[in-house]
C-alpha cells in the first residue's frame, strides 16, 4: 500500500489540471474580506488554488508533505502573480515559531491524517503557531455523506494517473467528532457548517465539515 506522500506525489500533475481552481472560492473569499490583512498560513497548501482568494493584502505562507505537489504550487503562484513562501515539511511538526501566523486554512488536510492521536497533534501544532486570538479555517470529508453510508471511516480512494490506481486514504469525521478535537486543541468554534454548495437544511449530511476557529 502506498503511503499517502507517495499517493500526493503521484497524482500531482493531474490534480493539478483537475482541481484547478479551489471548490471553495465563495468560503474563501469572504474569509479574505473578514480576515483583511495578515500573515496566513495554507496546510496541506496541494497545488496552491486556495491562496488565490488572499493576493490582495496577505503574506503567503504554504506547508505540503509532498515535494511535487508544491512543484505545482510554485507553477501556480507564477502563473496567477502571487508571492509564495513554501515548505516541505509534516503537518505535525510544522517548522514555525509559536505565534507566527494570524489566519490559517486547512482545505481537505486533517482526514487525510491516521488517528486521532496523529490528528490531534496536527491541530496542536496549528494551534500553536497562531497568534492569540487567530482563526483558521478548516474542511474535512464527513463520514455521513450518502456516499459513504454503511462503509468504515477509514477509506481508501482510487485515482487513476499515468494508467494506473493509486490510493489514497481518508479518515471520515462527523462533525461532532471533529468539533471535539478542535476544542481539546484548544480552540474556540466560531462557526459549524457545510460547504456552500449544499443544499439541502439538514447540515449533517453534507459532503464537507467546515470549521472557522479561533485560538483561545
Amino acid at each position: 500500500m502506498e503511503t499517502v506522500k507517495n499517493a500526493f506525489d503521484s497524482i500531482a500533475p493531474g490534480w493539478y489540471n483537475y482541481r484547478h481552481h479551489t471548490i471553495f472560492r465563495k468560503e474563501l473569499e469572504e474569509l479574505s474580506q473578514r480576515w483583511q490583512k495578515g500573515k496566513l498560513l495554507n496546510l496541506g497548501c496541494g497545488h496552491g488554488a486556495d491562496f488565490l482568494p488572499f493576493k490582495e493584502g496577505f503574506e503567503l505562507y504554504g506547508v505540503d508533505f509532498s515535494g511535487e505537489m508544491l512543484k505545482h504550487a510554485q507553477k501556480y503562484a507564477d502563473k496567477y502573480h502571487l508571492k509564495v513562501n513554501l515548505t516541505q515539511a509534516d503537518v505535525c511538526r510544522l517548522p514555525f515559531p509559536d505565534n507566527t501566523f494570524e489566519w490559517a486554512i486547512a482545505v481537505a488536510t486533517y482526514h487525510h491524517l491516521k488517528g486521532h492521536t496523529e490528528q490531534l497533534q496536527a491541530l496542536r501544532e496549528l494551534q500553536r503557531v497562531l497568534t492569540p486570538g487567530g482563526e483558521a479555517f478548516l474542511t474535512v470529508w464527513n463520514w455521513l455523506q450518502p456516499r459513504f453510508w454503511g462503509k468504515s471511516k477509514e477509506v481508501m480512494v482510487p485515482w487513476r494517473t499515468g494508467g494506473r490506481t493509486v490510493n489514497r486514504y481518508y479518515y471520515l469525521f462527523t462533525y461532532g467528532e471533529l468539533e471535539k478535537l478542535v476544542r481539546q486543541a484548544g480552540f474556540t468554534i466560531i462557526k459549524s457548517f457545510p460547504e456552500s454548495r449544499y443544499r439541502f437544511p439538514v447540515k449533517w449530511f453534507s459532503r464537507n465539515i467546515c470549521l472557522l476557529v479561533r485560538k483561545g
